[in-house]
C-alpha cells in the first residue's frame, strides 16, 4: 500500500490514472473542480508481478483530516510536486503529518515534467525534506502526458514494495473505517488499509464506534476489486458485513479481532515535534486539539505533563496499543502540532499533591514498546490479557509469566510480591496478637490486606515468596492465611499441645476424654486453633486425634479382611465406640471406607479389587 499525497491540481491524480489506468476521483465534483476532495483508490500490477495499491488523498488545506484519515494506517508515500508549482505550503503539512506518523518510506515524483524543467522543483523538495525521516527520498521526474519516466516510476515503486517489511499475519486485526456504504441485496460494506493480521469471509469481528463496541460478522470479502475467501495486511479491503444498519457505522471506527484491544479514552503519550510546530513545548499546546490515528479524528484534551510528554483524554474512547503513532493537529489554524507515540492506554489517575511531576519522571523512562515485565513493575499485577491488549506480544508475557506469580489470569510483579508476602505477615501476626485463639486471617480478608485483585493470589504471593526467599512462615490452610503452629499458637496452648500429642504418640486411636481435654485447659475454642493450626484433625465435637491418624487406621483396618464390623475395627484400633464410629464417618466421608449393604464396613481399595 502507497498514499499519494501532494498537489491541490489534477497532477496527483493523473499520475495515478496514469500508472493505474483507474480513476481515483470517484465524485464528479472533484473531477468537474480538478481537485481530490475524498479519498480515492486505485492498484496496478508492477513489472515483478507485484501488485501495488494507491489511496489518493485530497492535497488541499481544507481536506487535511481526509487526508489523514488516507496516510495514517499505509506504510509509504508517493510524494507529488508538479515541475510548473514547486513546493506548495500543503506539501509541508503533509509531510509534517507523515513524519508524525512515522513514516519513513517513499518516492518524491516530480510531475508535469512536460511543462517546465523538473530539477528546480526537485531541489526544492528535497531542500524541505531535508532534515526530516523523509530526506533523500529517491525521486522520480516523470510527465502522464508524454509518458516520460513513467518505466522509472514503475521500476522505483516495484523496489520500494519489495523493500518494505513485511506485515505480521498473525497479529490482532485493527481496520479503520475510511468509507461505508450499502450495496443493494448485500447490506453494509466498509472499507479501510488493513496493515496486519488477515480476515476471513465468516468471521466474527467487534466493530468499535463512538457509541461502543458491538459484535459484527463477515458476509464477504473483496480485496482490489475480486471477491476473496480471506486478506492479509497490508491491503486495501471492502468488508461486507452482516447484520449492520448503514447508519451504525462511520468514518474512523474500527474493526477489530474480539476481546484483544483495548479502548481507552485516556492515555499518556511522548510528542514528537515537527517543523510546522516550531520549538513549542508541551507546556505550549493549546488546551484541546485533535488527536488522528488511523483514520479516526476525535477531540483530545491536553494536560502536559512533563517537557515533551502530556495526557490526553479523549472525547470518546478508541482502539489503541503502547507504540502506537499518532497525529496532534490544532484544527483552528490548520496545523500538524506534534506526532505522539503511545506510552500508556491504562494511566494512573493524578489525584495528589506532585502526582504529575512522579509521573513525569516515570514516563520519561518510557520507551514506547509494551514490555510485560515494565508494565508489572510499574503497575504491580496486571491481568494477562489485558498486558497482550496493551501491545506486549505472547513470547514476553511467557518469558515474564514463568518468574511473576499468577493465578485466575492474573500476574503479580515478582519483586512487588516479596512486598505483599511481608504484608500478609505484618497482618497476620496483628491478627493472631489480638485473638491468638482465633489465629490466620480467611483468604479474603487477607486479600484486602494485600491489595490483591484476586483470592487466589494470595496462595500464589505466599509460593513465590517462599522459594524466593526468605520464607515467610504463612501457609494457606482450609481457607485461612496462617503462621506455622510454633508461631501462632498461644505458649499455653503449645504446652497442652505438647502433652496431648504425648499420649496420642503411645496410644493414636485413644481421643482424650472431656476430663483430660479439661485437665490440660483445651476448651472448644483452644480445639479449634489447634486443628487450624493443622496440629490436630477433628471427627466430631470433643473427638480429636493428630494429623495421620486416619491413614495408619486404614494399614490397621485393612487386616480385618474385606469387610468388618464396628466391633472389629474398634478391638483392632484399640479404641472406643466413642472413637470408631466418627473415624468411620470420617473415612467414608473422604473415600476410604464404604457401608456394606449387610450394615458392616469394607475399604474402598477392597471393594475396588472385589
Amino acid at each position: 500500500m502507497v498514499a499519494t499525497a501532494g498537489h491541490v491540481d489534477h497532477g496527483k491524480s493523473t499520475l495515478v490514472r496514469a500508472l493505474t489506468g483507474m480513476e481515483p476521483d470517484r465524485w464528479a465534483e472533484e473531477r468537474r473542480r480538478g481537485m481530490t476532495i475524498d479519498l480515492g483508490f486505485a492498484w496496478t500490477e508492477l513489472p515483478s508481478g507485484a501488485t501495488v495499491a494507491f489511496v489518493d488523498v485530497p492535497g488541499h488545506e481544507r481536506f487535511v483530516t481526509t487526508m489523514l484519515a488516507g496516510v495514517g494506517p499505509v506504510p509509504a508515500v508517493l510524494l507529488v510536486v508538479a515541475a510548473d508549482e514547486g513546493w506548495m505550503p500543503q506539501s509541508a503539512e503533509h509531510v509534517d503529518a507523515l513524519c508524525a506518523l512515522g513514516v519513513r518510506d517513499g518516492l518524491l515524483v516530480i510531475t508535469r515534467s512536460d511543462l517546465m524543467e523538473p530539477e528546480l522543483a526537485r531541489d526544492e523538495a528535497l531542500e524541505h525534506l531535508a532534515g526530516t525521516p523523509l530526506a533523500g527520498l529517491r525521486t522520480v521526474c516523470v510527465s502522464a502526458a508524454t509518458g516520460a519516466g513513467m518505466d522509472e516510476l514503475r521500476r522505483a515503486l516495484d523496489d520500494l514494495v519489495s523493500a518494505l517489511p513485511a506485515p505480521d499475519v498473525a497479529a490482532d486485526v485493527r481496520l479503520w473505517v475510511d468509507r461505508a456504504f450499502t450495496i443493494r441485496g448485500a447490506g453494509t460494506v466498509v472499507t479501510g488499509t488493513l496493515g496486519a493480521g488477515r480476515i476471513r469471509v465468516g468471521d466474527e469481528l467487534e466493530l468499535a464506534t463512538a457509541d461502543g463496541v458491538r459484535s459484527v460478522g463477515v458476509r464477504a470479502l473483496q480485496s482490489l476489486g475480486a471477491a476473496v475467501p480471506e486478506t492479509r495486511g497490508v491491503s486495501r479491503v471492502a468488508v461486507n458485513l452482516r447484520g449492520l444498519p448503514r447508519e451504525a457505522v462511520t468514518r474512523g471506527d474500527a474493526l477489530l479481532t474480539p476481546g484483544a484491544w483495548l479502548a481507552t479514552d485516556l492515555l499518556d503519550v511522548r510528542l514528537h515535534e515537527v517543523r510546522a510546530a516550531g520549538s513549542t513545548g508541551a507546556g505550549e499546546l493549546p488546551e484541546e486539539l485533535s488527536l488522528h490515528i488511523g483514520a479516526a479524528a476525535v477531540t483530545a484534551r491536553v494536560r502536559p505533563l512533563g517537557p515533551d510528554t502530556v495526557r490526553l483524554r479523549l472525547r470518546h474512547p478508541l482502539p489503541l496499543r503502547i507504540g502506537d503513532r499518532a497525529v496532534l493537529r490544532d484544527p483552528g489554524r490548520r496545523l500538524v502540532t506534534a506526532g505522539v507515540t503511545v506510552l500508556d492506554v491504562r494511566p494512573p489517575p493524578l489525584r495528589r499533591r506532585g502526582a504529575a511531576a512522579r509521573r513525569a519522571g516515570e514516563l520519561a523512562t518510557m520507551t514506547g514498546v509494551a514490555s510485560a515485565a515494565a508494565e508489572l513493575g510499574r503497575r504491580g499485577f496486571a491481568r494477562r490479557a489485558e498486558l497482550l491488549a496493551m501491545g506486549v506480544t505472547a513470547a514476553d508475557l511467557d518469558t515474564t509469566a514463568h518468574r511473576a506469580p499468577g493465578a485466575a489470569g492474573w500476574l503479580v510483579d515478582p519483586a512487588r510480591a516479596t512486598e505483599i508476602a511481608a504484608t500478609l505477615v505484618a497482618a497476620v501476626t496483628d491478627h493472631d496478637n489480638a485473638d491468638p485463639l482465633d489465629p490466620g486471617l480467611p483468604t479474603e480478608a487477607a486479600r484486602r490486606a494485600a491489595g490483591l485483585p484476586e483470592p487466589r493470589l494470595v496462595e500464589a504471593v505466599l509460593r513465590h515468596a517462599a522459594q524466593a526467599g526468605p520464607d515467610p512462615g504463612l501457609a494457606l490452610r482450609d481457607g485461612r492465611v496462617v503462621r506455622s503452629a510454633a508461631r501462632s499458637l498461644p505458649a499455653p496452648v503449645r504446652a497442652a499441645m505438647d502433652a496431648l500429642r504425648t499420649d496420642l504418640e503411645r496410644s493414636p486411636f485413644a481421643a482424650p476424654e472431656a476430663g483430660r481435654l479439661t485437665e490440660l485447659g483445651l476448651g472448644p475454642r483452644q480445639l479449634a486453633s489447634l486443628v487450624r493450626a493443622g496440629e490436630l484433625i477433628r471427627l466430631a465435637d470433643g473427638v480429636v486425634l493428630l494429623p495421620g491418624a486416619d491413614s495408619r487406621a486404614v494399614e490397621v483396618l485393612a487386616g480385618l479382611g474385606p469387610e468388618f464390623t464396628l466391633s472389629a475395627a474398634r478391638q483392632a484400633l484399640g479404641t472406643s465406640r466413642r472413637v470408631a464410629v466418627p473415624l468411620l464417618e470420617h473415612l467414608a466421608g473422604t473415600g476410604r471406607a464404604v457401608r456394606t449393604p449387610e450394615g458392616g464396613h469394607r475399604l474402598a481399595r477392597a471393594q475396588d479389587d472385589a
